[in-house]
């Protein structure tokens, strides 16, 4: 029998849940990342402030079917002495350092026979390009699908960000639809792009890399 593994942690990542007012900062930080809003919200026409960043934290932390802040781990042992955490003279531990946010969203009562969800996520810029995204999302599909059961999972691009787009195509989803024209950006329109991805999908995905 396999040792059992903590299910709160990937390959570099950790991830627990959004708390108040420990991450408040936190969500302010991402709230004000202006390029990453446009990027994934479509209120994008406005100037985003604290509160919206306390509503959006309320929602991971209390709403979402699942709600994850994302973390790289603590420092190593060797690096504890000079971390900035940890006070001269006190036997305090380095604490995870969050770097994005990953949530699924959930179905009303009516809908949840279905068992499908739609995946939101942002990671801060500084730690974009090193792929984390993509070891977060793959994570969270594993939540999904052997966790919560679910069926399907989704996930959404503006056109414009092609590359949210090839990242999640990278990972395994396939294009399902586009909203043509629908959202208005830096001065024209364009198209949301629906993509997907099935239990029995990702299970395959997830077979043909453990042989490859």
């Amino acid at each position: 029998m396999q040792p059992v593994q903590d299910p709160a942690q990937s390959a570099r990542l950790v991830y627990r849940p959004a708390e108040s007012p420990q991450d408040d900062t936190f969500f302010q930080t991402i709230n004000n990342d202006r390029v990453g809003y446009m990027n994934s919200n479509g209120a994008n026409a406005l100037l985003s402030n604290n509160a919206n960043a306390k509503r959006f934290q309320d929602y991971v932390s209390g709403k979402a079917l699942l709600g994850a802040v994302i973390c790289l781990p603590p420092s190593s042992s060797s690096d504890a002495a000079t971390s900035p955490d940890i006070k001269e003279g006190t036997s305090e531990k380095p604490k995870p350092t969050p770097i994005g946010c990953i949530h699924l969203q959930p179905s009303s009562p009516e809908m949840a026979h279905h068992r499908h969800t739609e995946i939101g996520i942002d990671i801060l810029p500084e730690w974009q390009g090193k792929g984390y995204g993509g070891e977060a999302i793959s994570w969270v599909l594993d939540w999904a699908f052997d966790r919560l059961n679910l069926h399907k999972v989704m996930i959404r691009a503006f056109e414009y960000n092609e590359g949210a787009i090839r990242l999640y195509e990278r990972i395994g989803f396939s294009r399902e639809g586009r909203w043509k024209e629908y959202l208005w950006h830096d001065g024209r329109y364009w198209d949301d792009i629906q993509l997907g991805m099935l239990a029995r999908e990702w299970k395959e995905i997830k077979n043909n890399r453990a042989q490859s």
